[in-house]
């Protein structure tokens, strides 16, 4: 393999869990592409970076232990969770599951929801044998357009 970076941009996918105009949370897988290959800081070689920035982030960590359901809730603000050991799975209201493990990412946005049927915002849950840990990543302010894949 070469220390040589690849010539294409990576692409790296999410999942979004988003609002949708009639305030039904869904889930789209999306992919980030836009990636600029530079140094982080000089004279370090170039990497692939992209600057997903955003003004105002609390970072925190969470333990689901094994076998924990969450109740349908809304995402208390917009935030990146990202998995980092076990394995976790989220229910949108339009029926879609999604179990993710480390590696994969998903963004929750499902603020706006309307109540269904006793289903508002989203079901989540711990998935296997081990707790689920999660960073979790929020972001100050309100959520996006209600549409998915706003993450390039």
């Amino acid at each position: 393999m070469s220390d040589e970076a690849s010539p294409e941009p990576p692409k790296v996918p999410y999942w979004h869990v988003w609002t949708d105009e009639d305030g039904v949370s869904r889930q789209t897988l999306c992919v980030m592409s836009e990636f600029e290959l530079s140094s982080i800081s000089p004279p370090a070689k170039p990497q692939w970076l992209g600057a997903k920035t955003h003004a105002g982030a609390d970072i925190s960590v969470t333990v689901l232990p094994v076998g924990w359901v969450g109740d349908w809730h809304e995402n208390p603000k917009p935030q990146w969770i990202i998995p980092l050991s076990g394995r976790w799975w989220v229910e949108t209201m339009d029926g879609e599951r999604v179990e993710m493990g480390p590696g994969e990412i998903s963004f929750g946005e499902d603020q706006d929801t309307r109540a269904r049927d006793g289903r508002q915002g989203h079901l989540s849950g711990t998935a296997g044998d081990q707790p689920a840990v999660l960073m979790l990543v929020q972001l100050e302010g309100g959520p996006g357009p209600h549409s998915p894949c706003r993450f390039k």
